[in-house]
This record gives structure tokens, sequence and C-alpha cells, in this order.
């Protein structure tokens, strides 16, 4: 050690040495490059001879040097034994987030993408009145459990399980996004509806005597109603129907997407599901291809009972991106399939919806989908297929710009990110002290891996292995996306306008292509 230092001495030694030298020849710029020069390539004889000289064998230059080194990532496994042992949740969590931020830190948080300005709309009900106790205690009505946050943890009172296990990975999901930004997600108290379809119906709160609605968090809503949208179970996995959680499904639908080129691939609209959950769906059966009739779609019924019993062999999500158009059609509410088909380089084609979800507001017509009217879908389809494959370049784009969003401005990151502000912004609203229910119960990660009581019928096989792949291990690096600002009457009226005369353009287009071919016959 002592060696070390007296090397390193020994080069500063020389080193001002040499810049001192260098001082009478720095007014001449010509003068001063040669010296320059000269003084550096004798420095550097100089340092090569001393270490090769110097008596430690072990010394080299780049020990001479000190390069920072990251500090390894933080991260705390499940503890199942313990948890057994004792049914309490872990107390060695942390507790605070505060990403280190420095030279070498990572670079500060994004934007948040352009959807999340919806979140502000979302609250807009309660942005004057506030939400009181009594308000979301009305909520309990449908609500498939109350959910309170205080100090990091997660507390939990069940009013009535949900349709498979949605509301397992519901929650599953909260608790993720507690681990990944520990302490930061403030007090709350919620409820939650796991149900599709919206119940808040905005007439009844539109007068000017009416009360404010109970605000109800839901993985849907539409126009005439006020439910809160949250992302929705299946982005850590649905396990009935053997759907990855979002993450590794991402990675498998890209892989997916390079398997053939778009310009390769079949030229029909391709659209495969259950029909029989809606009537819009078995009108759709109805463009299939047949003997009389080529309405340029390939509609296939699936039968999940079938794909139970076979291990789901025909229901590979990332080998079902062959087609140049894919189809997207709600079913009995809004339907979790529309990011995976929007994932596909193919163009989407989008049956007129009446849902939405919390990041579907974000889509813009002709840019990211293809609109497809719903009175009319098999002409509406034929149209499209045809359209687009006499405009291919502009097809593709359509299909891309889609596929960019899906992976960029809907990977997890921004799915924590999403659910962190919407719980934030909620939780200012709040005039109460989030209070923990007598009979709710603690809930982490432990107590839903470990087969805690209550929880072992509904964590068999795939719920367990979804769940550990989708386990965030630490604190993430890095702080939130940074919320943009709330839209301004005119923005927003602007951004609906562009959609709403993007979709009339369509119909234009469309009412023009069947004039011409009622000319042509």
């Amino acid at each position: 050690m002592r060696e070390n230092d007296s090397m390193q001495r020994c080069l500063y030694s020389h080193f001002s040495e040499a810049i001192f030298l260098l001082r009478p020849f720095m007014k001449s710029p010509a003068r001063f490059s040669a010296v320059f020069v000269f003084v550096f390539l004798s420095l550097g004889a100089f340092v090569c001879t001393r270490l090769l000289n110097f008596p430690h064998p072990k010394i080299t230059l780049t020990k001479l040097l000190i390069f920072p080194k990251s500090p390894p990532k933080l991260e705390f496994p499940l503890n199942c034994t313990a948890y057994d042992l004792t049914r309490t949740c872990p107390s060695n969590y942390p507790t605070t987030f505060n990403p280190e931020q420095g030279p070498d830190s990572p670079s500060p948080p994004p934007t948040c993408p352009e959807y999340f300005r919806w979140i502000y709309e979302d609250l807009r009900p309660w942005a004057h009145t506030g939400i009181t106790k009594d308000m979301v205690q009305s909520a309990k009505r449908t609500a498939n459990f109350k959910l309170v946050i205080m100090n990091g943890k997660a507390y939990v009172e069940t009013y009535q399980n949900s349709f498979q296990t949605r509301d397992v990975f519901t929650l599953w999901g909260i608790l993720q996004l507690l681990r990944r930004y520990p302490g930061k997600v403030p007090d709350l108290e919620l409820m939650f509806d796991c149900v599709d379809w919206p119940v808040i119906l905005s007439r009844f709160y539109s007068l000017p005597n009416s009360t404010a609605p109970p605000p109800l968090f839901r993985y849907c809503g539409d126009d005439s109603s006020l439910d809160i949208v949250f992302p929705d179970w299946s982005f850590w996995g649905w396990s009935e129907i053997n759907i990855k959680p979002w993450e590794l499904l991402l990675k498998d639908l890209e892989e997916g997407n390079k398997r053939s080129k778009w310009i390769d691939r079949e030229p029909y609209a391709y659209w495969k599901g259950n029909p029989s959950v809606a009537e819009t769906r078995k009108n759709l059966v109805k463009c299939n291809v047949s003997d009389q009739m080529d309405w340029n779609a390939r509609i296939y019924a699936q039968d999940w009972l079938k794909e139970l019993k076979e291990g789901f062999k025909q229901s590979d999500l990332a080998s079902q991106c062959v087609h140049r158009y894919k189809i997207y059609i709600e079913g009995s509410a809004w339907s979790v399939s529309e990011k995976y088909i929007l994932a596909c380089d193919s163009v989407t084609f989008i049956v007129k919806p009446r849902y939405y979800d919390f990041f579907t507001r974000g889509l813009m017509p002709v840019h990211h989908y293809w609109p497809i009217k719903d009175d009319d879908k098999c002409r509406s389809i034929k149209f499209a297929v045809d359209w687009g494959n006499s405009h291919k370049k502009k097809a593709q784009s359509i299909g891309k710009a889609a596929r960019k969003m899906i992976h960029e401005d809907l990977k997890m990151d921004y799915v924590y990110d999403y659910m962190f502000h919407l719980l934030s912004e909620y939780s200012k609203l709040l005039q109460f002290k989030p209070t923990i229910p007598r009979k709710a119960v603690e809930l982490c990660s432990e107590a839903m891996v470990c087969q805690a009581q209550g929880l072992e019928k509904k964590l068999q096989g795939l719920e367990k292995k979804f769940m550990m792949e989708s386990l965030v291990k630490g604190p993430a690096e890095r702080n939130p996306c940074a919320m943009p600002p709330p839209y301004d009457p005119a923005t927003l009226f602007a951004v609906l306008r562009r959609q709403s005369n993007s979709i009339k353009q369509v119909e234009t287009w469309e009412r023009s292509y069947w004039e011409n071919q009622s000319k042509q016959s």
C-alpha cells in the first residue's frame, strides 16, 4: 500500500513539473503544440519505465485509476419459511424510497406518456368537493373489496370474491407497486369493483343539487359513467387461460412479430375469441369467409374448455401475428385482449367501442388503429382490408405506431407509474384520515405466495408461477415518471375533435368505396 501511495505521489510530482515547464510556451499556440507533444511522449515513456521497474509486482496502471462502481441493486426475496412460522408480514422491507441522485445515478425520470393526463379527468368529479368517508362507504354496494394503505402497508377488507382470480391478481399488482416504491404511496382508502361494467352513472350526479358520486375503482369506463379506471389484473397474469404476466408476454409478442414481415403476412383481417359472450361478437362471425361471400375476414371461435383440456396449444398469442390485420371487438364490456392485438405490427381494426380502459383514450384513429363500424361490420372490414392492401406503406405505419405505443408507453414501468400517480392524486382529494377496518387483514406478497390461510383454493399451479414471475424484487432505481399537466378545455376539445374527425374521414372514404362498387356492378 505504501509503495502504491509513493508511486502515485511520484507520478503527480513529475506531471506537475511538466506543466510548469510548459508555461513559457503557452502564449504561442504553434510552439506550445510542438512542445506539448514532446513532453507528453516523454512523460508517457517515464511512466511506463517506472511501472516496469517498480518493486511491487501486482501494481498496474489500471490500479492507479479509480473507477466508481455503481452500488448493487437492492433486492428483498420472499421469505416463506419465516412467514409460515409466524403468519405475519415481514418487517425488514424498506419503508422509504430515496434513489440516489448523483453524477453516476440513473438519469432523471422521463415525462409520463400522454394518456396519464386522463387521471385528472377521471378525478375531476371530486375536484371541488373532495372525497369524504361517507362517499367512499357509499361505493361499497358493488365493491369486491376495500383497500387501505397506511405507512406503505396494505390492508384489505373483502366483501365478495370476484370472478376467477381478478381480485387476487389486482391486489398482487398493488403489493408490487408498494415494493417498487416503498413508503412513497400515500395513505388512502378506496373501494374496488372487479366486475366489467361501470355502475356509477353520471346522469344521477349531473343536476345542480346532486350529491357527489361514490368514488369506485374498476377496469373500464364509458362516456356515461364516472368509475375510476385502473390497470386490469392480467398485467400480472391471467392464470385461467394461461396468459403470462405482461412483462414476459410483451417479449414473446416482440419475438412473434419478428417471425414474418408485414408484407408477407396473410392479407386478411383475423379474429379469434369467444363469440358467445356478446351479440356484437355473434354478428362478427357472420363476416367470416363462406362459399357465397368473402368479406376479407378470417374468424375463429375460441373454445376455452377445449383449450384447457389440451394445454392451451392453440391459444399462443405470440403465434397470432401472422395476418396483416387483426380485429378488436368488445365482449360483454371492454376486453383485455386489446393490448395483445395492438402489440402486433398488424393493423388493428377496432370495432366501434363503447368502453375504454386506462390507456386506450390515448389512441388516435388512422394513426394507431383503423375504425370499423359496429352496425355494418362486414362491409366495413372488407373496405378496410382493400384499402390497406392498396395503401401498404400507410397501413404498415399504422401497425408500427400502435406497436411502438404498446411496447414503449405501456411497458410495466409505466403501468406501475400510472397506478402510483392515480393513487397519489386520489389521496390528495381525501377529506379524512384513512383508518384500518376492524375486519381488514394486512396483505403482503408473502401472504399471497406462501399460501396464507383463506387463499389456498385460489393459489394453485399457474397462479403462484405467475406471481413469482411478476414479483418486484426490490425498490426501483428511479422515481416515478413526471406527470404532464392536466388538459385545459381547449386542448382536450382539440384531442376529441381530432379523434372524431379521423373517424368521419374513414366513413367518408368507405361510403365512396361502396358507391363506386355499386356503379361497377
